[in-house]
């Protein structure tokens, strides 16, 4: 019975606009195009970095999400191009959406290496729902779709970035034009809302083989709850990457909407990054949710692997490192 009801508050998670709609990932920290279009070209070579998510496995109907991401600098680094495609689905409930992403790329005082960038991702989200996963309450509920309907919208994210070799911050927003978009006040798809990232991040040498890498990222939807992300990671002679993630939600500002009681903590996450060569490199991470949800699912678990398509020997180990 618990299982049924948590499947139920999931099922209408899906259809409240107000909820956070993003996929999660927690290895997005090596993979800034999926937060930021102003992270293009970032690394000043051509990289190819994917993401397969399987969340609250065991689960029925839990969150699965895939992306593809490659992006590479051009223009003597001056301008950064990327290509994010991601898919996700949870339930009756998914979304495929494309994302051709550009950044201009502002050299800031002497060092080379200390860059301004502004991104602008422009493409398109479908969003569907299989109505034939659905099983309503009351008979013939006109608000509980009876087969499959999509909405396909154009849409565009925004993004500014400042990086050295040293440290980082950022602020991006996506999601920015599906929801002004007219459409069929019939088809009951949920249709995206924009969502807002901030971000920021530093690199510490603690001796000649070994670093620490302190981050946080903090998503706002306007709706839902805002999630904080509190990240440690160590590098280990430039080959392994071990760390976590301590996953929360924190007040900012009033959310009228937002009940009061809601559990606070999310989830604590431990993940593992190799360099197999230096062009080739493979993640794990696994979430283990703090909340009930965690007492009906075998956690969660995600791959990433990256890929240098034309490696620069001479890129700052700081480009591999921060994202």
């Amino acid at each position: 019975m618990k299982k049924l009801w948590l499947l139920i508050l999931i099922s209408l998670a899906a259809f409240d606009v107000k909820a956070q709609q993003d996929a999660q990932y927690s290895q997005y920290m090596f993979n800034g195009l999926y937060i930021n279009p102003a992270y293009a070209g970032y690394k000043q070579d051509f990289y190819l970095h994917s993401f397969y998510r399987s969340q609250w496995t065991g689960f029925p109907g839990a969150p699965q999400s895939f992306s593809v991401a490659a992006d590479g600098s051009v223009n003597d680094t001056k301008v950064g191009l990327g290509l994010l495609l991601a898919a996700d689905k949870i339930g009756a409930q998914s979304s495929l959406a494309a994302y051709g992403n550009y950044a201009y790329r502002l050299q800031v005082g002497q060092d080379e290496n200390s860059r301004l960038s502004l991104g602008l991702g422009l493409g398109f989200v479908q969003a569907s729902i299989d109505g034939t996963k659905l099983t309503a309450v009351q008979a013939n509920d006109s608000s509980v779709p009876t087969g499959f309907q999509s909405l396909l919208m154009p849409d565009a994210r925004l993004g500014v970035m400042y990086s050295n070799d040293k440290w980082y911050a950022g602020l991006s927003a996506d999601n920015l034009i599906a929801k002004s978009m007219p459409h069929d006040q019939s088809v009951l798809v949920p249709v995206p809302m924009p969502h807002f990232y901030v971000t920021a991040g530093a690199l510490m040498d603690i001796n000649d083989d070994t670093k620490f890498k302190p981050s946080f990222l903090i998503k706002d939807d306007r709706g839902g709850p805002t999630s904080l992300d509190l990240n440690a990671f160590v590098l280990l002679g430039e080959k392994v990457w071990l760390g976590g993630t301590y996953r929360t939600a924190i007040h900012l500002y009033p959310k009228p909407n937002l009940q009061s009681n809601l559990e606070q903590t999310n989830a604590i996450v431990g993940v593992v990054e190799f360099f197999i060569t230096d062009q080739f490199r493979v993640g794990y991470a696994y979430d283990y949710s703090t909340t009930q949800l965690g007492n009906y699912n075998y956690g969660s678990h995600e791959i990433s692997i990256g890929i240098y398509l034309r490696h620069n020997p001479e890129t700052p180990i700081g480009r591999k490192c921060f994202f």
